[in-house]
Formats: C-alpha cells, sequence, structure tokens
C-alpha cells in the first residue's frame, strides 16, 4: 500500500492552500477542493521525487489528526 501523508487545508479569501506537516515546503493551492486535491497529488509526487533524486529518503508518514467537537 502506498504511503499516505495528511495535508493541512486552509481557507483563504480567494482560494484553499494546503501543506503537508510531515513534508516541508510541499504546498499547494485550488480554486476549489477537487483543484486542491488534484494539485496536492502533483506537488507531492514532484516533491517525493526531488528527494530521491538528491538522495533523501523520504519520512514515513507520522502526522496524526483528531477532530474535536466544542462543548
Amino acid at each position: 500500500m502506498a504511503d499516505q501523508y495528511i495535508a493541512v487545508v486552509e481557507q483563504g479569501e480567494r482560494n484553499l492552500s494546503a501543506y503537508f506537516p510531515d513534508l516541508p515546503g510541499c504546498v499547494a493551492t485550488g480554486s476549489d477542493l477537487e483543484e486542491l486535491k488534484a494539485n496536492l497529488a502533483v506537488a507531492l509526487r514532484r516533491h517525493l521525487e526531488a528527494m530521491r533524486a538528491h538522495g533523501e529518503e523520504p519520512p514515513a508518514p507520522g502526522t496524526q489528526f483528531l477532530t474535536v467537537e466544542t462543548p
């Protein structure tokens, strides 16, 4: 099974942006969630390819998330 990295998504004034906490510098934007997901997939692939091309081993996914409800 392929590694799955968690992306943190933020709503901006005009678009969405996201980053991977486990992969500093790996970011993407999109005008909607569908475009953001497509751009994230490309950014992730390119980031991992660049790391390997420079002799770096990509880190294993380690970020976890929790959803917390307000009382």
